[in-house]
C-alpha cells in the first residue's frame, strides 16, 4: 500500500482542488519531498537511529515551530510511548523561543550576531535522545553555530556518523516540510 502524500495530507489537498494544481506544476518538487518523508519515517532498514527517535525528533521539531497538527502527525508515531509523548511535550515547552541565534565568523554579517538560549534536556529521555534533542534544537535556532564540537557531543551519546547525518537531514526536512505547509495553508486562506 503506498503512502499518501504527507504535505498534501497536513494542508488537506484534495484531487483537483486549487492547491494540487499547483502542487502538480512541481511534479518533482512534490515527489522529492514525498520521497525523503518516506525514506526518513519508513525506511527498509532503520539503520543508527530508530523510529521512535526519529519520531520523537520529529514532534519536537514541529512542536519548537509552534505547529500542532505537525505536532500531532508525529505523535501518532509515537502512539505506543505516552511517557516519551508527556516528556517530548515538557521538553518543547522548555525549548520554544524565537530565533535565529547565532555568531557568524568575523566580518560583515556579523552586526547580525544575536546570542540566543542553548538547550539541554532534562527529563529523563536518556543521554542519546536528549543529546538528538540538543542538536534539533540547535539547527532550529542556533544554526550558525553549527561546529565541530556540536557532532562530537551527539558521539560521545552514542551516535554513529550514519546516525548524526541521519539526525540533521531529519531536523532539515522537517524545517523544509513545514514551512512548505504553512505556506500552502497561507495560499489556501488566500484563495
Amino acid at each position: 500500500m503506498s503512502q499518501p502524500d504527507v504535505i498534501d495530507l497536513l494542508v488537506g489537498i484534495t484531487a483537483g482542488c486549487h492547491l494540487d494544481g499547483l502542487r502538480a506544476q512541481r511534479v518533482q518538487a512534490r515527489d522529492n519531498a514525498q520521497a525523503s518523508y518516506l525514506a526518513l519515517f519508513h525506511p527498509a532498514e532503520p539503520v543508527d537511529i530508530s523510529l521512535v527517535e526519529r519520531y520523537a525528533v520529529a514532534v519536537f521539531v514541529a512542536g519548537l515551530h509552534r505547529q500542532p497538527a505537525i505536532t500531532a502527525f508525529y505523535r501518532a508515531g509515537l502512539a505506543a510511548q505516552p511517557d516519551l509523548r508527556l516528556m517530548l511535550d515538557a521538553e518543547i515547552a522548555r525549548g520554544a523561543t524565537a530565533g535565529p541565534y547565532g555568531h557568524y565568523p568575523a566580518g560583515p554579517l556579523s552586526a547580525e550576531d544575536k546570542d540566543g538560549p542553548t538547550f539541554t534536556a532534562i527529563t529523563d529521555v536518556g543521554p542519546r535522545l536528549a543529546a538528538a534533542l540538543a542538536h534539533a534544537h540547535m539547527l532550529v535556532f542556533h544554526p550558525r553555530d553549527a561546529s565541530a564540537d556540536a557532532l562530537r557531543t551527539l558521539e560521545a551519546a552514542a551516535w554513529s556518523a550514519t546516525g548524526i547525518v541521519t539526525l540533521s537531514q531529519l531536523v532539515a526536512f522537517l524545517s523544509f516540510q513545514i514551512r512548505v505547509i504553512i505556506g500552502l495553508r497561507a495560499l489556501a486562506k488566500a484563495s
